[in-house]
């Protein structure tokens, strides 16, 4: 097993950071990592990690739902559920922003469900999966070749490309995104999800959030810090959407952390108060979806 540490802020590129939570790995391998805060731009990030070649290791679950599809367990059954609704909304979004229906990249596209969807509607699709078990289920649903790497790709432009929670994810967070852009047409959509660290529930289960997920999730973002990426990469920031349903999906891992069993009612109570925060707080709901054009 591999560690890292990372010398520089990813986002401002300061060297001075400060520890903001300890947090366990719940869902794979029990171990603690810890999240600094920079002091400067105030970004949030796991320090130290896995690298890129030990990180593996901690998505061999059955329970990491997005590589395996499992529907074992009240909080998979729910998720599946909740997936074909948050799916559609999804297909609905990239048409209003790029109607033409044209070619569009889904990147870190898990087992396809997404991309199945938008194949279905009139897309062009293109995937990049660099797991191997949720590749060949993606292929599986798509019938279509999904890519490892952005490099396997790179010989098209894309009208829309997106990261349904995967930029959290990425060792090579700048570069990558560097990439992504040179994938773009010049009218081009990004559309990128990533928990929100400056939400409600965030705040009320601190380290036993569950959408902190050590070590997988490296970075944390909120608002002002996805603003300041995407202003560093000459992003323009379209708009900001929530994703409702994140907020009782997580509490209900979150409550599973705390209490070592599913909690229905009290997870479902804290996913409201989330939401209700939100509507009067900024927008700061406990997943947010954010669209970018090129400026």
């Amino acid at each position: 097993m591999s560690y890292e540490r990372l010398e520089h802020c990813p986002i401002c590129g300061k060297e001075d950071f400060k520890n903001f939570l300890v947090v366990t790995d719940n869902s794979v391998s029990k171990e603690s990592f810890v999240i600094v805060e920079c002091e400067n731009c105030t970004f949030k990030f796991t320090n130290p990690r896995p690298d890129s070649e030990s990180i593996g290791r901690y998505y061999e679950s059955e329970d990491y739902i997005s590589h395996s599809n499992t529907k074992t367990g009240i909080i998979n059954r729910a998720y599946h559920v909740v997936r074909s609704i948050t799916t559609k909304q999804k297909v609905e979004l990239i048409n209003r922003h790029s109607p033409n229906k044209g070619r569009i990249l889904d990147y870190g596209c898990g087992t396809g469900v997404f991309l199945t969807a938008c194949k279905k509607d009139g897309w062009q699709i293109s995937g990049v999966e660099p797991t191997a078990k949720a590749r060949e289920i993606a292929a599986s649903q798509t019938g279509e070749a999904i890519a490892a790497t952005l490099d396997q790709v790179k010989d098209h432009k894309f009208d829309v490309i997106t990261l349904w929670h995967v930029l959290e994810h990425v060792h090579t967070l700048n570069e990558t995104m560097e990439q992504l852009i040179s994938l773009l047409q010049e009218d081009g959509v990004l559309i990128i999800a990533v928990p929100n660290a400056d939400s409600h529930d965030a705040k009320q289960y601190r380290e036993l959030w569950a959408a902190y997920d050590v070590p997988r999730h490296l970075y944390h973002f909120t608002q002002n810090s996805m603003k300041r990426f995407l202003k560093k990469h000459k992003m323009k920031l379209d708009e900001v959407l929530p994703m409702k349903f994140d907020a009782y999906y997580v509490s209900l891992l979150s409550e599973k952390h705390k209490e070592g069993k599913t909690k229905m009612i009290s997870s479902v109570l804290n996913g409201y108060k989330s939401n209700s925060y939100a509507e009067k707080n900024g927008n700061d709901y406990s997943s947010l979806i954010f669209v970018a054009k090129r400026k």
